[in-house]
């Protein structure tokens, strides 16, 4: 899709720039820089969940405000890769100062401004931001700032995104687009991570990740509906990022909720007592919602059926 000012009356160009821009990218307001009259470009392309669009005008300054924030519905992040002209950031307290070729990240969630002093390009990639796949606080860290692609991870990325904004996707099948797409923010996710932990303490953040998603399950094993969607929205990551963080464990999200209620059912069963629950209403305190399951579960880590568990730890704790 293309948008132009090139056949709109002068008297008009800003209305119509104001609605294209806010259509094409998200809510906000543009004002010219100058009396002189005001043109404008914009090309936008879809490819599986990234928007991709490139942006050719006259000097002028936009902004989005926490009204206009208000009003839009999906938290987006905008990759910006600057290819003429210059541009001044402003977002999260921070003034950045964009020459060509700089790549700049911004939040769609909280207010900004970009002024542009003259005639300028860009390119600007979208994705949702739960798509993104990083903490909240590692894309702070990265707002409002310029990050340079002439040297580092930026100068392997800088060239291939200028291919992948003059590529066309319309003749890309569905599954080839979203792969692709899916590459790119893996890409952008390694860029953030890069930048918001440039003495290497990425680990120690992700250490840290981990650990308050272990306690999570932990605290929340009884719920039938605990599920690596829950923990992600707890924690304001993607669900991809958090199936990443659990491969390095060597496990999945899902079979160590599996086995940390096994544990605990198993704990259970074999305390004596007067009054001992049913394996039901155990199997049902510990989030197994189907006894039939759990049984088969409980078989298959211990060897021996939840009664038969129970029998063998109580025989052995008979004096």
């Amino acid at each position: 899709m293309v948008l132009t000012t090139a056949s709109v009356p002068d008297r008009d160009k800003v209305a119509y720039w104001n609605d294209a821009v806010s259509r094409t990218l998200v809510p906000m307001t543009v004002t010219p820089r100058g009396d002189g009259p005001f043109d404008g470009r914009i090309a936008t392309e879809r490819l599986g969940c990234l928007q991709v669009s490139t942006v050719e005008a006259d000097a002028k300054r936009v902004s989005r405000s926490p009204a206009q924030i208000a009003g839009s519905s999906e938290a987006l992040v905008a990759v910006g890769v600057q290819v003429s002209g210059t541009a001044v950031l402003v977002q999260d307290g921070r003034r950045a100062e964009v020459g060509e070729g700089d790549l700049v990240v911004c939040d769609t969630t909280r207010p900004y401004s970009f002024d542009y002093p003259r005639r300028f390009s860009t390119h600007i990639f979208q994705l949702p931001r739960r798509a993104l796949g990083v903490p909240d606080d590692e894309i702070l860290q990265v707002t409002g700032r310029a990050i340079g692609t002439g040297d580092g991870f930026g100068s392997m990325l800088l060239p291939f995104l200028g291919s992948l904004a003059s590529f066309s996707a319309g003749g890309c099948p569905p599954a080839v687009a979203n792969r692709l797409a899916g590459n790119v923010v893996d890409l952008f996710a390694t860029l953030i991570a890069e930048r918001a932990h440039p003495d290497g303490a990425e680990e120690e953040a992700r250490s840290h990740l981990v650990l308050r998603v272990l306690d999570h399950i932990n605290r929340h094993l009884g719920d039938p509906d605990l599920s690596p969607e829950r923990i992600a929205q707890a924690h304001r990551i993607s669900v991809r990022y958090l199936h990443r963080l659990f491969e390095r464990e060597g496990t999945t999200v899902g079979r160590l909720i599996r086995q940390r209620r096994l544990e605990e059912c198993g704990r259970e069963l074999a305390r004596r007592g007067r009054t001992a629950p049913t394996v039901s209403a155990v199997a049902q305190r510990w989030g197994f919602v189907n006894p039939a399951h759990f049984s088969r579960a409980f078989r298959a880590a211990y060897g021996v059926s939840p009664r038969e568990w129970r029998s063998l730890r109580t025989a052995q704790d008979t004096p």
